[in-house]
């Protein structure tokens, strides 16, 4: 089953995902977007749900360890939030889960107005 990315975006348009990507060396973005491609492929791998959080994250086992925090939105949809290494994980899944929340809320307040 194929699975679409959707990034998200704060209100002023940033994309904490994205920013974070295109802040790694180019090697290590190449690692992380094949391991992107497989995720696409429904090909998880190593991923757990994170505690006390609706989010999950991607884990990848090399460099500093990366990870990708992401919600399932529903069968062929994937929500990226942010990336991190492991080094500032617990600062990066906070803001994550902030992120998550301020994307449900807007998501609601659009279902409402149309």
């Amino acid at each position: 089953m194929e699975k679409e990315i959707k990034y998200y975006y704060m209100k002023e348009g940033k994309c904490p995902y994205i920013e974070w990507f295109d802040s790694l060396d180019t090697s290590i973005q190449l690692r992380v977007a094949k391991r992107v491609d497989k995720l696409k492929e429904g090909l998880y791998g190593d991923h757990k749900p994170l505690q006390k959080s609706e989010l999950s994250e991607l884990r990848m086992d090399f460099g500093k360890g990366y990870r990708i925090y992401y919600y399932d939105l529903e069968k062929t949809l994937v929500l990226f939030l942010a990336g991190s290494e492991k080094t500032d994980q617990k600062k990066v899944v906070q803001q994550a889960n902030k992120y998550f929340s301020d994307y449900m809320e807007r998501t609601a307040e659009n279902d409402i107005s149309t």
